[in-house]
């Protein structure tokens, strides 16, 4: 865990949150911010800065998040619809939080 990490406090409850999805690697959170009618941000609970420093070791949890991904999507109504599941790396690539994480986003085209 990672203290100054916005994320990492959410995971360990000390920061609240609206939590849609848990397991003992992977947590699942509605944006506060979001940019669609469904915005979900799925986490692995251990701290990974970014897609940028994983390891092969990460692999497993990365697998871990794009599956809660599909069961989102699904618990949303939007698995055969569909929906968006992206990532941002780095400042030029729109991160703001470093702590790996992925959107989920349905509801609107685009």
């Amino acid at each position: 865990m990672s203290a100054d990490c916005v994320f990492c406090r959410i995971v360990a409850r000390q920061t609240p949150a609206d939590i849609e999805y848990e397991d003992d690697q992977v947590l699942a959170f509605k944006d506060i911010y979001p940019k669609a009618p469904i915005h979900l941000l799925i986490i692995p609970k251990r701290h990974i800065e970014s897609i940028a420093r994983l390891t092969p070791e990460d692999t497993a949890v990365v697998g871990r998040c794009i599956q809660a991904a599909r069961l989102l999507g699904e618990k949303t109504g939007y698995g055969e619809r569909g929906y968006r599941v992206s990532c941002n790396v780095g400042p030029e690539g729109g991160q703001v939080v470093y702590h790996l994480h992925f959107h989920l986003t349905a509801g609107r085209r685009g």
